[in-house]
């Protein structure tokens, strides 16, 4: 980490807010000196997973840099909303949570199942969301299939209640340098994060039903990066290709390791999210693979 990541950062301040009757968990980190005057950068997780999953990510990202993050209604320390939701109402849900801590406007980074919500996001509010970086994620029900054996455990929420269990598949369903430290899987899913209820992992999983962006990928203007590792069992590597050939402003960067790499390899891909964010030109570099 350079000096200038290395000086003190603002302070993330965690509190409730709530919207339309559902009380959600957030995490605010205040931008400052250069980037005050900044949209702030909003960070959607992947599934069953709580806002501190996400701080090997925050911890390298520039620390001037204003984030938000926040637990999905039904994990962590957010509320179980009454009924299941779309992703559709969760990204009008998420948008009223945005504006309701003073930011119409914000740049939004979704992982996993969370780059299905930033993708919603983007297309529901093209004058809300500036730009969007994809990690590790897919266009829904259309998209290259991860294999069966790795799909039958995602349907579950045992790894994020179970450690052992957790260490015994990251090898099979995360890949990277959890082939050779799979305990590394079972440190992120339960070191400092909360799970939630059973029930709300069910409600993300069917908010994804029937889902895909294939259809509007075409009409998204936002500079978009797409980022995505060669070992990466659940997102095969077809995937963030195909997006990138189909979004008219993107940039592609493919990373050697799996679809956590974001969060062990953060110190050397958090850069590349901080270059593209802060570019004024962004549309210019077509594609940065890393192969």
């Amino acid at each position: 980490m350079t000096a200038e990541r290395a000086r003190p950062r603002a302070e993330d301040r965690v509190r409730n807010v709530t919207v339309r009757g559902v009380t959600g968990r957030v995490s605010v980190r205040p931008g400052v000196g250069s980037c005050t005057d900044q949209v702030p950068l909003l960070l959607c997780n992947g599934i069953g997973t709580s806002l501190e999953a996400l701080q090997p990510l925050v911890d390298e990202l520039h620390p001037d840099r204003g984030l938000v993050r926040f637990d999905v209604p039904g994990v962590g320390g957010s509320q179980l909303p009454p009924f299941p939701y779309t992703i559709a109402g969760l990204a009008s849900w998420v948008t009223a949570l945005m504006a309701k801590l003073g930011h119409r406007r914000f740049d939004v980074l979704g992982l996993s199942w969370g780059g299905g919500l930033a993708q919603q996001l983007a297309v529901q509010g093209p004058r809300r969301v500036r730009r969007v970086v994809l990690v590790a994620t897919g266009t829904g029900t259309l998209m290259v299939p991860a294999h069966p054996r790795v799909l039958r455990i995602m349907s579950t929420p045992q790894r994020h209640r179970d450690p052992a269990y957790a260490a015994k598949v990251a090898p099979q369903i995360y890949g990277g340098s959890m082939r050779t430290h799979p305990a590394r899987g079972a440190a992120l899913l339960h070191g400092a994060t909360r799970s939630g209820s059973k029930l709300g992992y069910y409600y993300q999983l069917a908010a994804m039903t029937g889902w895909t962006s294939l259809p509007f990928l075409r009409l998204l203007r936002q500079p978009t990066l797409v980022m995505g590792g060669d070992d990466d069992p659940i997102i095969p590597i077809a995937n963030p290709r195909m997006q990138a050939a189909l979004m008219p402003h993107s940039q592609l960067h493919i990373y050697h390791g799996g679809h956590l790499g974001i969060l062990t390899e953060a110190d050397a891909l958090a850069p590349v999210i901080d270059t593209f964010l802060d570019d004024e030109d962004p549309t210019r570099t077509r594609s940065t693979p890393d192969e």
